[in-house]
């Protein structure tokens, strides 16, 4: 049982239009499968069930012609923020994903409401890349590429103003490893704490991300993370279809989620980029959820052990 019981609010996001290839927005059908919502229960959690988000494209054009699905973007960008912003007045939401644009919403939804609070919003991002394209500088059109440049106050006209930008000191990108030239240039630009993985390697992952806890806590801020599946390393999570080498090893991920859970910070989480098309009988799905355990209380000795190639 865990010692601070808190109210997890599931919300489904089957958003598949931030990039193309097809099968994120099977996402949260397998979260479910894989047993979230048991896992929190039996932690103790109060767990909420939301369902799935339904969205409507807006209509919307963009003079970057590589940008592709922007309607269906902007629908679900909308219908996450409104989502999010009264579920964070209830609890802690969890974004089931989805690809990564689905954070174009949900950052949205919880930075107003801790606006509403008068609290600052901090932002984890657990990721391999930087996610600081904006829709002039994207060479892909991908939207889920954009969603840091959006909470960060980047100029990105086609969606609707960020209710309450995250000032780039608060954001911390944690584990990335794939950065394009134009991101580069716009992350110096800024300063955001930056933990690529050589940064990780040199220091371990407990120097860093305390640092940054140790902010959010002196601001008495609140902590929003946005766990991409491509964080880990493939060898370990193979169902994302933005695979990138070199990655967090299961330990790491599990002492990050554990340092965030010592915290007691976090207010809103994101999980993104799961593809269970890509998956092994569920690997991926699994390990994400031990992973959400650990953030909620788990500790090593309660982690059941499981045999993936005798799992009937």
């Amino acid at each position: 049982m865990t010692a601070t019981p808190r109210n997890c609010l599931l919300i489904g996001a089957p958003v598949d239009s931030g990039q193309r290839r097809p099968g994120c927005l099977m996402g949260p059908a397998a979260y479910r499968t894989a047993g979230l919502a048991q896992a929190l229960e039996s932690l103790g959690h109060r767990v909420t069930d939301l369902g799935d988000v339904a969205a409507t494209a807006v209509p919307a054009t963009c003079p970057n012609p590589a940008v592709h699905h922007l309607p269906e973007t902007l629908g679900w960008t909308a219908a996450l923020a409104e989502t999010g912003a009264e579920a964070a007045r209830r609890g802690l939401p969890i974004f089931l994903g989805g690809d990564h644009s689905l954070s174009l919403g949900s950052v949205a939804g919880v930075a107003a409401a801790a606006r509403a609070q008068g609290r600052p919003l901090f932002v984890l991002w657990l990721d391999a890349h930087s996610d600081f394209h904006t829709t002039a500088s994207t060479q892909t059109g991908n939207l889920h590429g954009t969603p840091v440049a959006y909470l960060a106050g980047r100029s990105m006209p086609e969606f609707p103003p960020f209710p309450a930008v995250v000032p780039p000191e608060n954001i911390c990108l944690f584990g990335i490893r794939s950065v394009d030239a134009a991101e580069h240039a716009a992350l110096l630009e800024n300063e955001i704490a930056i933990n690529d993985m050589r940064v990780l390697d040199e220091h371990g992952v407990v120097k860093p991300l305390k640092a940054f806890l140790d902010r959010v806590h002196a601001a008495d801020g609140l902590l929003h993370v946005s766990l991409d599946v491509d964080f880990l390393d493939p060898m370990i999570a193979p169902a994302v279809g933005t695979t990138v080498p070199g990655g967090a090893t299961f330990r790491e991920a599990h002492l990050v989620m554990e340092l965030l859970h010592d915290s007691g910070l976090v207010s809103s989480l994101d999980l993104v980029e799961l593809n269970p098309f890509l998956d092994e009988r569920g690997r991926t799905a699994h390990l994400m959820v031990d992973l959400v355990a650990s953030l909620m209380g788990r500790k090593v000795f309660d982690r059941p052990t499981r045999s993936y190639r005798g799992q009937a």
